[in-house]
C-alpha cells in the first residue's frame, strides 16, 4: 500500500476565501494585496494551505478566522480549481469556498495587518492566477442560494431597515425592486420581525428597524425573494 502512493505525486491543497461583505449599498469583496511572492503587489483573494491535521472545511474556517478574526461565518463552498499551470509558485489544487460577512464586525486590525481592503465589487482591479473564475461562479453560486434561502442576513447587521434589506437584494440580484411589491413579499415573512426601535440616520422622520428571527425560520423554513 505504501507504495502506491509513495508512486505517486503530491500536492499543495490551498483554499481560497471569497468574502463577500455589504457597504453603502453596494456589495464588496475583501481582497489582499500580496506583500509575498508570487505575484507581490497584485490583488488576490485571501487564502491559505490546508494542514495536515484539519479537513478541507475546517482549514477553510481556520483561514477565514486568521485573516478576519471571525468565527461561526455563513460559508459554501464553491468548488475546486486545478488547472496544472493555475499557481506559478507550486502545483497548487486549490479549494474555493464564498463566505458572508457584516463588515462592522471583523476584526479591522487583523485586516490591515494583512494588507486587504474592501473593493466594491463592481470596480473590481484585476486579480491573480483564476481568482476571477472564481469570484464569477462564487456569485453565481450566492445569488441563486439567496433566492430560496435567506442567506441574506448574514450581510446585514441585527437591526436594519427595510429600505437596507431592499438594497442588499438589489446589489445581490444587480437589479432594481419594486419597493411595494419587495415589501409586500416581506411582509408575509413571519421571522422577519418588527422592533420598536427606530433609525433616525436616514431619514428624520425615522425608519422602523426590523430583525431576522432563526427561530421562527427554522420552524417553517420557506423563502422566496
Amino acid at each position: 500500500m505504501n507504495n502506491y502512493y509513495s508512486s505517486n505525486p503530491s500536492f499543495h491543497v490551498g483554499i481560497d476565501c471569497i468574502i463577500f461583505g455589504f457597504n453603502d449599498g453596494e456589495l464588496s469583496l475583501l481582497l489582499l494585496k500580496r506583500n509575498f511572492e508570487p505575484a507581490m503587489g497584485e490583488w488576490s483573494l485571501m487564502g491559505g494551505f490546508v494542514q495536515e491535521n484539519e479537513s478541507v472545511d475546517d482549514a477553510a474556517k481556520r483561514v477565514l478566522a486568521e485573516l478576519t478574526g471571525l468565527e461561526n461565518v455563513y460559508m459554501e463552498q464553491v468548488g475546486t480549481f486545478g488547472a496544472v499551470d493555475r499557481d506559478p509558485g507550486k502545483r497548487v489544487i486549490s479549494v474555493a469556498y464564498y463566505a458572508l460577512v457584516n463588515v462592522n464586525e471583523y476584526d479591522r486590525k487583523l485586516v490591515r495587518k494583512h494588507n486587504a481592503y474592501w473593493v466594491n465589487i463592481n470596480e473590481l482591479p484585476p486579480l491573480i492566477f483564476d481568482h476571477p473564475a472564481m469570484v464569477t461562479k462564487a456569485r453565481e453560486l450566492m445569488r441563486q442560494k439567496a433566492s430560496t434561502e435567506p442567506i441574506g442576513f448574514n450581510l446585514l447587521p441585527k437591526l436594519f431597515t427595510l429600505s437596507k434589506l431592499q438594497s442588499l437584494y438589489e446589489a445581490i440580484y444587480g437589479e432594481t425592486m419594486d419597493k411595494r411589491n419587495f415589501r409586500k413579499r416581506v411582509a408575509g415573512m413571519d421571522y422577519v420581525e418588527k422592533t420598536d426601535k427606530i433609525d433616525k440616520l436616514c431619514s428624520k422622520r425615522g425608519a422602523a428597524l426590523y430583525k431576522f428571527n432563526s427561530k421562527i425560520y427554522r420552524k417553517d423554513p420557506k423563502f422566496k425573494l
